[in-house]
This record gives structure tokens, sequence and C-alpha cells, in this order.
């Protein structure tokens, strides 16, 4: 029998443009690799998303903010994920503060949402909201519902965007979702407007690709005419905890750093 004839290939030397290339092939590669073994970042669970729709990857042109590298907090051993099946009240094992997403940089904190040792008194998150009425009505709604406690962080842009991201944990997550579905979260609008905002509709212009599966969100933007700002609020539901995420600039907010924000804040908590 003859064997088939393997033509002999010459050998090609890689010019110094050629190999600069490889070298950043491989850096990507083993950074893919990393994130698929160590699965702690933020970055699995968007490999089905186009590059335009991630926050964090599109170009430099784009108006989206730098964030740092996100990492999730380590579980206790042995504690599922929120989202798991054996965790069937949605419990978040680690740290609340830990999962509130950072400010990008270049960013100033809102001091006023750094509590105290992390945690956040019940009547600053309060006074988030414009009515007085309103603020009584949530605060024994949260009271009845059994809130656990409240991590936030909030932070001002360069462009004048003054963002606030609350995380309210519960006990489970039939709890957190009841408080969503049924008090703060409308159809087109919240229930409670938060200051600076009396009209509101539903976002729809937010991509589908960047909502993280089996995070609830409800995303909202004030209508015309708008105040001195415009504010774009979303709800997101991931297991016992509750996001209200708020961002509010003079003239008109960004939707594409709402967007961006909403989706990684939704990353850190699944």
């Amino acid at each position: 029998m003859l064997l088939p004839t393997i033509e002999p290939v010459t050998p090609i030397t890689a010019s110094k443009k050629d190999r600069r290339v490889l070298r950043a092939v491989f850096r990507w590669t083993a950074a893919v690799v990393v994130f698929a073994v160590v699965g702690a970042g933020t970055a699995y669970g968007i490999t089905d998303m186009k590059r335009s729709d991630v926050p964090g990857l599109g170009t430099e042109s784009d108006g989206r903010w730098d964030y740092p590298v996100l990492t999730k907090p380590p579980l206790p051993k042995g504690s599922p994920g929120p989202l798991a099946e054996a965790n069937p009240a949605g419990s978040h094992f680690a740290d609340l503060r830990a999962l509130v997403l950072p400010a990008p940089k270049g960013a100033t904190g809102d001091k006023a949402l750094d509590g105290s040792d992390g945690w956040l008194a019940t009547k600053v998150f309060l006074a988030e909201f414009s009515s007085g009425d309103d603020r009584t009505e949530l605060a024994q709604k949260l009271t009845d519902d059994g809130l656990r406690h409240i991590a936030a962080r909030g932070w001002t842009t360069p462009d004048g965007t003054h963002t606030r991201i609350y995380l309210l944990q519960f006990d489970t997550a039939t709890v957190a979702d009841g408080l969503v579905s049924g008090s703060l979260g409308g159809y087109s609008a919240p229930t409670y407007p938060v200051r600076g905002a009396d009209s509101y509709e539903s976002d729809d212009d937010f991509p589908d690709a960047a909502k993280v599966t089996d995070i609830s969100l409800l995303p909202y933007a004030e209508t015309k005419p708008y105040g001195a700002e415009q504010v774009r609020e979303a709800f997101l539901t991931a297991g016992d905890t509750v996001a209200m995420i708020v961002q509010s600039r003079k003239g008109e907010t960004s939707g594409v750093t709402f967007q961006q924000t909403v989706t990684l804040q939704s990353q850190l908590l699944g």
C-alpha cells in the first residue's frame, strides 16, 4: 500500500510585527483561561454577547466608563451561589458590601453613602425618595419584610453624572421578588419617585444582550420636560437581594453608562 506523500513545509520566519501579534494573542488567551478556571470574576456568562454589547469592551469613543477589574468575593467553603439550584432561598453567602459595584476611574466618591462599617442606615436610603408619605410607607414595608441591611456606594464622574447604588438584603428571594413586583416597580414607572423626577417611562432602549440571565431587571428613564437633571433608575432582583440604581445628570443622562453600570452590577450579584 502506498502512503500519501507529505510535501516538506518551508519554515516561515516571523517578522517583529507578527511576533507582537502572537504575543498579544497569547496574553488574551491566558486571560480567558484564568477567568474560565477561577470563575470568580464578572467575565463569565457574557460570552454570548457581541463585543459592542458588553460593558467595558466597547470602543474608546462610545462613552463607557473605565471600571477597575471586577472580581467577586469568595464564598464560604461549601456555600452555593445565590442562583444555584441548591440554594432555593437565593441567599448571598458572600459579604454584601463586597458585591457593590466600585466607582469607575476618575470618579469622586459620595461619602454620604459610605455608612457605618459599610452598612447604610435605612433613613439615608429613604432620603432618596421625594415624598415624605412615600418614605413613611416604604419604611414600614421594609420593616414588615424583614430588611436585614443595606450596602451602598455613590460617586460623581467628571461629566457630572451622579450615581447611587443601594443593595437591600432580605431573608429569601421570595421576599425580595415580592417587594419589587408588589411595591417598588411598576410596569412603566417606579411606584415611589426619587428626588428630581416625577414622571417616568420604561427604558425600552435597554438592549436585551446587556441583560444578565436570571437577574430580574426593571429599568426606567425620566420623561420630558426634565427638571435641572434627568434621572434614570433601575431595580434588580438577584436571589435575596434587591438593587436600586439611580443616575442623574444636568441636561440628560447617558443611556450607555446607565446600561454599563446596571449590567456590571447585575453580574456581581448573579
